[in-house]
């Protein structure tokens, strides 16, 4: 902590000589879990340091944040060593402190992995070796015992992950608001952005007004590619938005707790799933579809340049090309309740379409590369004066504690340095 003060303060005496007025130290844009997380981090590393965070909603986490099932992963699912299997085992156990400390709701439920099929056997003992790898706890179980943790549940054989478990992630977003004494400006929506690396950043909102500062951080989620070329840095990359839509069991006590399908590993969604909130509901789904807007809720939400801008982008005929048997289920699912009925009754016979009540949807933001590689870990980049969040969806909440410390020590080593 003392460095970073002292990196803070030569870094202010020489912006003075510059001349320059700054409004805060680092801005950040996106007021969900990460960009509060981050703000938090900051001023916890270096108190003291003027953090702005601006966001377009009048109020924290309205989208990735406040739109899922509210699932604290385990990091079971993650490539050992990846930024997600690091982050979500250490951001799982520190979500469950903080959320203790502040009497936030939550659980530590564990879950069942299921497969349903012999052809997900080999899928689910690889599970099973990358849970060990990544150092979580994982119990295998044959058919005769799945009833004991979940009686309605069917499958050949699953595994349990005790560490997994639920919490209400917008009051962790809140509170990281509160707790970081950071100044959040709602209704802030960045409509233009000046970009000085001997000077800094400057914004202006769609108010008209200007806020500078000395280093910018893009925690903008849905928009962060966006936010990222208004700064003159090519992101080398697109976020594609797909829509995951819900529904709420009607029979909740058919559910114990949380029950997965077993994953493909060639897609980072991880199937239509059961989970049991922390105000007792279970939420079923989502599955993936592509949005037609990057907020696009429903399918009567259309964004004619949004959706240019996915369709024009290469890597999207190319997801298209290769995965379109998938997309194809993805999307009879999305359109017939029927079919989503029957998705879900491979895990839980004895569900019903009128068990079935439709539920908020949300849009994951998910990073797709020019030639169609979905981006699978976390993606951090820095530009002159410029941290960006590029991709961070699912388990970033999970997440969200360590990597608001990681994008944190970014900033604050870049505030250090600036001249």
């Amino acid at each position: 902590m003392g460095r970073e003060m002292d990196r803070v303060r030569t870094a202010t005496a020489r912006d003075i000589a510059h001349g320059v007025a700054y409004d805060c130290d680092v801005l950040v844009i996106g007021g969900g879990i990460v960009g509060l997380s981050t703000a938090y981090a900051v001023t916890r590393a270096a108190p003291g340091t003027r953090v702005t965070v601006l966001e377009k909603e009048p109020g924290p986490a309205r989208h990735q944040t406040g739109r899922n099932s509210g699932v604290i992963h385990s990091g079971v699912y993650y490539r050992p060593g990846s930024l997600k299997a690091r982050y979500a085992v250490r951001g799982a156990a520190e979500m469950v402190k903080f959320c203790a400390e502040y009497g936030i709701a939550h659980a530590v439920t564990g879950k069942l992995i299921v497969a349903t099929d012999r052809s997900e056997l080999p899928r689910l003992h690889a599970l099973v070796q990358r849970g060990r790898e990544n150092g979580i706890p994982v119990r295998e179980l044959g058919a005769a015992q799945i009833p004991g943790y979940e009686p309605e549940v069917r499958g050949l054989a699953a595994i349990h992950v005790g560490t997994t478990g639920v919490c209400d992630y917008v009051a962790v977003a809140r509170q990281l608001a509160r707790a970081s004494g950071a100044e959040i400006r709602y209704g802030a929506e960045v409509r233009h952005l000046d970009r000085r690396p001997d000077l800094g950043v400057a914004v202006r909102t769609r108010s008209g007004e200007v806020i500078r500062a000395r280093v910018l951080v893009n925690c903008a989620g849905l928009h962060c590619d966006r936010v990222a070329r208004m700064t003159g840095d090519d992101p080398a990359m697109r976020i594609v938005p797909f829509r995951g839509e819900y529904y709420e069991l009607a029979r909740p006590e058919l559910v114990r707790g949380l029950v997965y399908p077993v994953p493909d590993p060639a897609f980072p969604f991880l199937g239509v799933h059961l989970t049991r909130g922390i105000d007792g509901g279970v939420h079923v789904g989502p599955n993936a579809v592509p949005a037609l807007a990057r907020e696009g809720y429903g399918w009567r939400v259309v964004r004619p340049g949004e959706l240019g801008g996915t369709l024009t982008w290469p890597g999207s005929w190319r997801i298209a090309r290769r995965h379109w048997r998938y997309g194809a289920g993805e999307l009879r699912r999305s359109l017939s309740k029927r079919a989503f009925t029957t998705a879900v009754r491979r895990l839980l016979p004895g569900v019903t379409e009128e068990d079935l009540v439709a539920a908020p949807a949300g849009v994951r933001a998910q990073a797709v590369l020019a030639d169609g590689t979905l981006v699978d870990d976390f993606l951090i980049r820095e530009g002159a004066r410029a941290v960006h969040v590029l991709n961070a969806p699912s388990p970033a909440a999970t997440a969200s504690l360590p990597i608001g410390r990681e994008v944190a020590r970014r900033a604050l080593a870049m505030l250090g340095a600036v001249r």
